[in-house]
């Protein structure tokens, strides 16, 4: 039976963009259904507005704290509602990249409404059927609202609604120990709000290495934040006109509280059932090409629940494209998929940790640490908190690499290169870096393999030794 589109897309944000645009500049017939505004949650909750207050608290804590370098600012005055002005001039300046007229310049038909499926091939919006040659779902996700007894009754913040205050809350909680916690958490605090941190494991930061989130504890502590690990929010209560958290023996009393305890994807209204997609536990259950149940109707970004961030979306989407319009060859490969804690100092990350490798290669595992410390632009900048360390075989195979410090979202792209390209770590130290810069860390870590190699081999060492005597005494 013909069909109408080669591609109906459900949902705008970061994959079903993607999704959108590359086909419809391939010249393929696509629509694009969107049931509030295009741009996702990394541009209205999630990634621009989030590094935006990032980027005004950081200059609040670089002023406050200009002393160590001779310059003393005195009476620092925050005015809270323009660093929420800045946050929302940064929405508006990057928000035509994904507007509707863009994407219907490029041939994409946008439909406004919320939908669902009705048969196998059929999604209807807005009282429109729609049919075509394959579907794909980039719904997203929400911030999950945890059970806890009281905290409907109190009221509570998520990422979906933070970004409106146009107060600063005097005191905060946060729920929840991860990217979102730790990064909105230092903002809020460097902008004049008192922080409580509360999270179930005893580590901050538990998908990271534990060396790497100790050192983003350290700082986050050291600036004045109180971090509580291995304790659940039990109970929220009022008292006094202040929001109390109740966690195992301890009371938290704060103006607001914010939720930060993980997604849920966004698939209820969908009617999947209805098209033979299956729904897991974390999301929709795709295959490695991406496709669902239904071989026609694929999935990518949140929604399926797996890394949950924009770039994962968008190499996703790519992977989706070349199946959806083509044939279904291409598979997902998450081997290099890097990411980044947008901490001060931030924590970055691609591969495996040292654990990890440890379990699958016993006693070929390398650990290659090198301190910022000992980093001279670090030392310069008076930034040498952190480290960075890259996990390798003895071969010289990279495994996977922490970096927490500054610019380590930066900085580890030159690692997660080697990576896809499958080089040595060696290929690290033969890039000439600029000096001084913060990326001779990668290099300088990079050689510690031969170093380590070389104090382990006691006969090398020897030849060495006498081969430069023998040299000596040719002299």
């Amino acid at each position: 039976m013909a069909v109408e589109y080669d591609l109906v897309i459900i949902g705008g944000g970061s994959g079903g963009l993607v999704v959108a645009s590359a086909a419809a500049q391939l010249k393929a017939k696509v629509a694009l259904v969107e049931r509030h505004r295009l741009g996702g949650d990394c541009l209205w909750f999630g990634c621009v507005p989030s590094k935006s207050l990032i980027r005004a608290s950081r200059a609040a804590y670089e002023v406050k704290n200009a002393s160590r370098f001779g310059i003393d600012c005195e009476n620092i005055e925050i005015d809270f509602a323009k660093a929420s002005a800045h946050v929302r001039q940064a929405i508006a300046a990057i928000e035509p990249h994904d507007s509707p007229a863009r994407f219907e310049s490029l041939g994409v038909e946008v439909i406004f409404g919320s939908g669902q499926f009705t048969d196998r091939q059929t999604f209807e919006v807005s009282g429109r059927k729609l049919r075509a040659r394959a579907f794909v779902i980039a719904t997203g996700s929400r911030p999950k609202i945890p059970q806890i007894p009281g905290l409907s009754e109190a009221g509570c913040l998520t990422n979906e609604r933070v970004f409106e205050l146009g107060e600063r809350p005097e005191s905060l909680a946060i729920i929840g120990a991860g990217p979102i916690g730790c990064e909105l958490g230092q903002a809020f605090y460097r902008l004049g709000s008192q922080v409580t941190v509360i999270g179930s494991r005893e580590q901050i930061l538990p998908k990271e290495d534990p060396e790497a989130a100790a050192v983003v504890r350290q700082q986050l502590e050291s600036e004045g934040i109180e971090i509580l690990t291995g304790v659940r929010a039990e109970r929220v209560e009022i008292s006094d006109g202040k929001k109390v958290i109740c966690a195992g023996a301890m009371k938290v009393a704060v103006d607001e509280i914010l939720l930060a305890a993980g997604r849920v994807p966004n698939v209820d209204y969908l009617n999947l059932e209805a098209a033979g997609v299956i729904v897991a536990e974390k999301g929709i259950a795709v295959n490695k090409k991406l496709q669902t149940a239904n071989p026609r109707i694929y999935a990518c970004g949140d929604v399926i629940g797996g890394y949950q961030f924009t770039h994962a979306a968008s190499y996703e989407a790519s992977v989706v494209l070349k199946n959806a319009l083509f044939l279904p060859v291409s598979e997902v490969n998450y081997r290099v998929m890097p990411w980044c804690t947008f901490t001060e100092p931030e924590l970055a990350r691609v591969g495996v940790t040292e654990r990890e490798a440890r379990e699958r290669y016993g006693d070929d595992v390398w650990v290659l640490k090198q301190e910022f410390a000992g980093v001279d632009r670090a030392v310069a900048e008076g930034a040498t908190a952190g480290f960075a360390k890259i996990v390798v075989r003895g071969s010289g195979e990279i495994l996977g690499a922490h970096l927490v410090g500054a610019s380590a979202g930066e900085l580890i792209g030159e690692v997660v290169m080697a990576m896809a390209h499958k080089l040595p770590v060696s290929a690290l130290t033969r890039m000439t870096h600029i000096y001084p810069t913060l990326a001779e860390v990668s290099s300088k870590a990079a050689l510690l393999l031969t170093k380590q190699k070389y104090a382990k081999n006691r006969r090398l060492q020897g030849l060495l030794e006498r081969f430069l005597r023998w040299r000596r005494n040719q002299a």
